[in-house]
């Protein structure tokens, strides 16, 4: 059973970077041909995925947040971690870990898939 859980602050200030990480348990991150992704959900909006690191630890990003978005891993504590720069009180959000199954499938449909493990979110709001 994997498990995935978020961690990272609450409350970031606008202009600011927003840091998460997501602790793996269950599993590795480096399994063939696993995809790591983060997704948010905005107050009264559906879910936005952000981007993903594969298990060979390429990323890709979602064209709207490209510019602003970094994940990168620690394999040591099978963790991976998303980075969010210049900040503005829209990117107030339940921000999830997810872990799909194939990570061509997640490219292909540019994360519009289903996954099969979910951390339980974490929300973070942009505040100053």
């Amino acid at each position: 059973q994997v498990q995935l859980q978020e961690s990272g602050p609450g409350l970031v200030k606008p202009s600011q970077t927003l840091s998460l990480t997501c602790t793996v348990s269950g599993g590795s991150i480096t399994t063939r041909v696993y995809a790591w992704n983060w997704i948010r959900q905005p107050p009264g909006k559906g879910l936005e995925w952000m981007g993903v690191i594969a298990f060979d630890a390429s990323t890709y990003y979602s064209p709207s947040l490209k510019s602003r978005n970094s994940i990168s891993r620690d394999t040591r504590k099978n963790q991976f971690s998303l980075q969010l720069s210049s900040v503005t009180p829209e990117d107030t959000a339940v921000y999830y870990c997810a872990k799909h199954l194939n990570t061509y499938i997640v490219l292909v449909t540019t994360g519009d898939s289903e996954y099969d493990y979910w951390g339980q979110g974490t929300q973070v709001t942009v505040s100053s």
